[in-house]
C-alpha cells in the first residue's frame, strides 16, 4: 500500500513533468488551478494522468472540494486506499 508521503511524492513528480510548473510553487495550502494556471482542457490531461499513474477513475465532480494540493493529495491517498482494500 502506497504512503501518502509516497503518493504526494508522485503527484509532484507528474505535476512538474505535464504542466512545467516550478516545484518550490507546489505548496501543500497553495490554490492548485491558479498555481497551474488549469484551464478546462488541463483537467482533462490531469484526470488522464491520475488514472493512468494511479489506476482510478476520476469523475468531474470530485474536483469541486479540490482547492489546494493538500486536498488533491488526501483525494488520490483517499482514492488508492479504497481501491487497494476493495
Amino acid at each position: 500500500m502506497m504512503t501518502k508521503e509516497e503518493i504526494k511524492s508522485k503527484v509532484n513528480e507528474f505535476l512538474v513533468d505535464e504542466f512545467e510548473v516550478d516545484i518550490n510553487k507546489i505548496q501543500p495550502d497553495a490554490n492548485m488551478r491558479e498555481t497551474l494556471d488549469l484551464d478546462s482542457l488541463d483537467y482533462v490531461d490531469l484526470v488522464v494522468v491520475i488514472e493512468s499513474n494511479f489506476g482510478f477513475k476520476v469523475v468531474g465532480e470530485d474536483f469541486i472540494n479540490i482547492h489546494t494540493f493538500e486536498n488533491f493529495y488526501d483525494y488520490c491517498y483517499q482514492k488508492v486506499s479504497q481501491k487497494e482494500t476493495a
